[in-house]
């Protein structure tokens, strides 16, 4: 039978979350967060989901 690579729900929806939280947050006029300091916590949460989406779906399967 042939491993399907799973890819975890719950991160992906963190990931949804947060990214449109940042766009709402972020001020193109000004090129600037309405709050920096909160954003910042945002982005570096937004950046580890992505990247755990990206190891579990990369991890090889062990034999």
């Amino acid at each position: 039978m042939e491993n399907k690579k799973n890819v975890n729900f719950t991160f992906i929806v963190v990931a949804f979350i947060l990214g449109t939280t940042l766009i709402k947050h972020f001020d193109f006029k000004t090129s600037s967060f309405k709050m920096p300091a909160l954003d910042i916590i945002f982005l570096i949460a937004f950046i580890l989901s992505i990247y755990f989406i990206i190891k579990d779906y990369k991890k090889q399967p062990e034999k």
